[in-house]
């Protein structure tokens, strides 16, 4: 054992919250990783005293019995600051009220694990505001905010800090549209139409409830805001930027998403068309984010790639990131699983793990 013992508060015990909770209790390591906080919704553990709770794997149990109401986020905060240890909060939700508070946080010398893309793609002077660099302020990792457990966050900070310079990164930022193009636009021809695709992956689980809120590219341009930033670009936030939104206009405005999903077949045609024309040219299509560093371009929507790219040989929800720097002229290309809950805890988990050796 080295000795060290670090305090994690852990807001957010949903699907991946779980996941990361199994992972922590179940974890070996020469570092104590003491959970003194456990918050949902309405109640909460809370180790008045800053002494490990006892937990296990019947932790879930034990937190639907807690009697302590959820602290509110000041309230967190002041309870987090008064630790006797370095402390790191695990914020597993994706709320934008939480990520308002990370400027707050860091500030009070609490480190920060999420996978919450709210804060880093939101204004750019948020982003700023977390990342001052102040010598007293706590550490800020956030991996999981693209590609799930994938490294490709941390490499890119690491390689800019050796002194390479991003040139150019384009991707398959999204599972759900991966998996969605991967089956409408393949290399052997088909007459899939894209809204069968699209009701299948909500049946599979791999949309949103409202599959709108895949369609809208506005989770791709997120993650997009998210990498250029690191690059050096000065994004202002997701919106200041073209993001091609796949939701026919007169659909935008429907109320439900069995509706929405009742009458996108009407609106076929465009994207059948433009799978005809690809397939002509020996193209799929594919919905990508690119971040053009030497022209300050950041965009997001489909392009055409050739049957020999990478990108077309994907399969199933893969997210898929090809990296091309200064150095690495034959772009670095980061493949694999950019969702589900036990690889976006991983990720999480690796951050903890990371913050931990450097505090």
């Amino acid at each position: 054992m080295s000795g060290k013992i670090v305090n994690v508060a852990v807001v957010g015990a949903g699907v991946v919250g779980s996941s990361f909770m199994n992972q922590i209790i179940a974890m070996k390591s020469p570092i104590t990783y003491s959970l003194i906080y456990v918050g949902e919704a309405e109640n909460s553990l809370i180790s008045k005293d800053y002494s490990p709770l006892k937990l296990d794997a019947n932790w879930k149990d034990t937190l639907a019995k807690a009697s302590d109401k959820t602290l509110t986020l000041p309230e967190l905060i002041e309870f987090l600051k008064k630790s006797p240890k370095p402390t790191i909060l695990v914020d597993n939700t994706s709320s934008a009220y939480i990520s308002g508070f990370y400027p707050k946080i860091v500030e009070a010398g609490i480190s920060i694990a999420t996978p919450n893309k709210k804060a880093f793609s939101s204004d750019l002077a948020t982003w700023k505001e977390i990342f001052a660099g102040r010598p007293t302020d706590g550490l800020v990792y956030h991996e999981a905010t693209v590609g799930a457990g994938l490294p490709i966050l941390s490499f890119l900070r690491e390689i800019i800090q050796t002194g390479d310079e991003v040139e150019k990164i384009e991707g398959i930022f999204s599972g759900t549209l991966s998996y969605i193009f991967n089956e409408f636009s393949t290399i052997q021809p088909n007459d899939v139409k894209f809204s069968d695709i699209v009701k299948v992956a909500k049946e599979l689980g791999y949309t949103e409830p409202d599959p709108r809120d895949d369609l809208n590219g506005l989770d791709v341009a997120r993650k997009v805001t998210i990498v250029a930033r690191i690059s050096g670009l000065q994004v202002e936030n997701p919106q200041s930027f073209p993001v091609q939104s796949l939701i026919p206009k007169p659909l935008e405005s429907i109320e439900s998403a069995a509706e929405f999903l009742e009458k996108l077949p009407e609106y076929d045609a465009d994207l059948t068309k433009l799978k005809e024309e690809a397939a002509k040219e020996k193209k799929v299509l594919r919905f990508i984010g690119k971040v053009d560093v030497k022209t300050n371009t950041v965009s997001v929507g489909i392009e055409k790639y050739d049957y020999s790219h990478p990108f077309a040989a994907l399969k199933g929800s893969d997210n898929v990131i090809s990296i091309k720097t200064k150095r690495y002229t034959n772009p670095v290309v980061i493949q694999g699983a950019g969702a589900g809950a036990d690889v976006t805890a991983a990720g999480i988990l690796g951050d903890v793990i990371k913050i931990a050796q450097r505090l």
